[in-house]
């Protein structure tokens, strides 16, 4: 065997116990990031409930310790995994800039201001607590988009997630802030289906009064307008797929 073989021969030796390495390192990194995507598609879903039940039984979140201990620990679960993905992802400062937003939006907000003594009211407050929801969006749409092998479909169904759960939340701010000032809204279907149609761009003939309730009615369409155009990627990405399958 000449110098070149034995080289080669090194060279295979000294590569194959990394790419072994490279290998559990990712599926270890695979099984991390599958069991953090269910702990935080868990502590979301029990945190909407929570504030569907505090919205519709008209209670006082402030008051409820429960609440707002739960709201602490699922903002601090938000922000260790965003250190977590942090330390897997290859390019961290790339990560860290780029997913900075979800860290901003995992504060405990609502824990830290009653220790900064701000001057906010009660309705301020219950805006704050959707706050960290928009995480808790995110955390649910990566779920549902893990049911799918093909990366459009999964990108499309967590927009559609995304989608709901927005409308959902501004279902939920309409019927606070109208229900008992405004007439036309007598109950949460109907601010339901307010926020449904007007996340559909079609409009409702339900006029908010309040500044909070106006400020959703701009929000929604906004929405709507930039997630729907995604129905026509979808299906045309489906029809060039379904066109491969009847040609083989």
């Amino acid at each position: 065997m000449d110098s070149t073989d034995k080289t080669k021969t090194n060279t295979t030796e000294n590569t194959q116990p990394t790419a072994i390495r490279s290998r559990r390192w990712h599926k270890f990194d695979e099984v991390v990031m599958f069991i953090m995507h269910t702990i935080l598609f868990v502590v979301s879903a029990a945190l909407i409930v929570l504030i569907s039940y505090d919205t519709f039984e008209g209670l006082t979140f402030m008051t409820d310790r429960l609440y707002m201990r739960f709201q602490f620990w699922v903002c601090i679960i938000f922000i260790a995994d965003y250190f977590i993905e942090m330390f897997f992802a290859p390019d961290k400062w790339r990560y860290a800039w780029r997913r900075l937003p979800f860290l901003l939006v995992s504060i405990p907000y609502l824990n830290l201001i009653p220790y900064l003594h701000l001057p906010l009211s009660i309705e301020h407050f219950y805006l704050l607590q959707f706050i960290p929801l928009l995480r808790a969006a995110l955390a649910i749409s990566i779920v549902f988009g893990y049911f799918s092998k093909n990366a459009i479909t999964s990108f499309f169904v967590s927009y559609i997630v995304i989608l709901i759960i927005i409308g959902y939340f501004g279902s939920l701010i309409f019927f606070e802030y109208e229900h008992g000032v405004n007439p036309q809204v007598s109950g949460y279907w109907i601010s339901l289906w307010w926020a449904a149609m007007n996340l559909s761009t079609v409009g409702c003939d339900i006029n908010p009064v309040t500044v909070e309730g106006r400020i959703v009615a701009v929000i929604l369409p906004i929405v709507g307008m930039v997630i729907f155009p995604l129905f026509t990627v979808y299906l045309t990405d489906f029809v060039k797929r379904l066109s491969r399958s009847n040609m083989k």
